[in-house]
């Protein structure tokens, strides 16, 4: 088995997100963020621990995504999905969001390990690219 420093040191490296929330009541509570969460939203850890991790979608709490993570949590799967989020300094990002739930045996608390990406450009770039299109169908009825 990996030592725990080691598996520190890893979660430490990685160019994604990773947090760890456990679930308290209706909320679910971050109690560990690595490095590259901080980078990516520019909230130092101890600004957030202990908070629930909604504040990242700030007032855009109407996406279809929202719903489709509460679903698949509700139901006690994993899931992935595209959210628009906001940095610390107010600026939007898209964020994709990998989330698995885990019951610990020993204390018998449920746990969800959020694994964040940057995908900015690549929801930029798909919507270029559908405008670009959508103009060309449009040239070409004409």
């Amino acid at each position: 088995m990996i030592n725990a420093q080691l598996l520190q040191s890893m979660v430490d490296a990685s160019d994604d997100g990773i947090v760890v929330a456990e679930q308290e009541g209706d909320d679910t509570i971050l109690i560990y963020v690595n490095a590259a969460f901080e980078r990516l939203t520019g909230y130092s850890r101890d600004e957030i621990l202990y908070q629930d991790c909604r504040f990242l979608q700030g007032d855009d709490r109407d996406q279809l995504g929202r719903a489709r993570i509460r679903k698949a949590l509700t139901e006690g799967r994993a899931c992935r999905e595209v959210l628009r989020n906001y940095r610390k300094d107010g600026t939007a990002f898209w964020n994709e969001l990998s989330i698995t739930p885990l019951r610990h045996a020993a204390d018998q608390r449920l746990y969800y390990i959020g694994i964040q990406r940057d995908v900015t450009r690549q929801v930029e770039t798909e919507r270029e690219l559908a405008e670009l299109r959508a103009r060309q169908k449009a040239g070409d009825g004409a």
